[in-house]
């Protein structure tokens, strides 16, 4: 209760069961039984501005207040109803977006996966052991065209030259050999 309404109903006393709206004073017993006999009519008379009494309305004042806060909450209440819709809206079109965002660059991350695949360790060291081994083959093939050759004998200019080419492979050979160990033994860094 706010404090000008308990000084209201404290300076207005109750008029009693004795008491008549002004309109009523001059009516007839008959109208007044007619009044009686419509509680919808009696009650209207007896809360109406213009007829009810002034301690009625000083009662009425705390009741009319906390009408008027709950119509001004309520107001309120749909505002903020109206702004979290709005802001519910927004943040299912924003989780739309994230998740065809996310989408994307899970697309995108295997399109990269796959253009990186060739340069992923695996592949390297498989290409490694691969070339060790082209490379041995490529000495074998070298040894054994030496040896079956035409059966005829070879200038020292072939035999130099065989030997050359024969030097080189196997240089290449045990480099890509010795990379490959030190692949196994875990001393490539960065790939385990």
């Amino acid at each position: 209760m706010h404090p000008s309404s308990t000084y209201s109903l404290n300076q207005i006393p109750d008029p009693g069961d004795q008491w008549l709206p002004k309109i009523l004073e001059d009516k007839s017993k008959h109208d007044l039984a007619d009044v009686l006999a419509k509680p919808d009519l009696l009650a209207a008379l007896a809360h109406s501005t213009s007829t009810a009494h002034p301690s009625v309305a000083a009662a009425q004042e705390p009741l009319q207040a906390a009408l008027d806060e709950n119509v001004a909450l309520a107001s309120h209440l749909n505002e903020l109803e109206a702004r979290l819709s709005h802001l519910r809206s927004s943040t299912q079109a924003q989780l739309l977006s994230t998740h065809a965002l996310e989408r994307q660059w899970k697309q995108k991350q295997s399109e990269m996966d796959r253009a990186l695949a060739p340069f992923a360790p695996i592949s390297l060291y498989q290409m490694l052991n691969q070339s060790v081994q082209e490379q041995e083959n490529v000495c074998r093939a070298l040894e054994e065209s030496f040896l079956e050759g035409d059966g005829g004998t070879a200038s020292d200019k072939e035999v130099v030259e065989w030997v050359r080419r024969y030097r080189e492979a196997k240089k290449l050979y045990y480099s890509r050999q010795e990379r490959k160990q030190r692949w196994d033994e875990g001393r490539v860094g960065g790939w385990r």
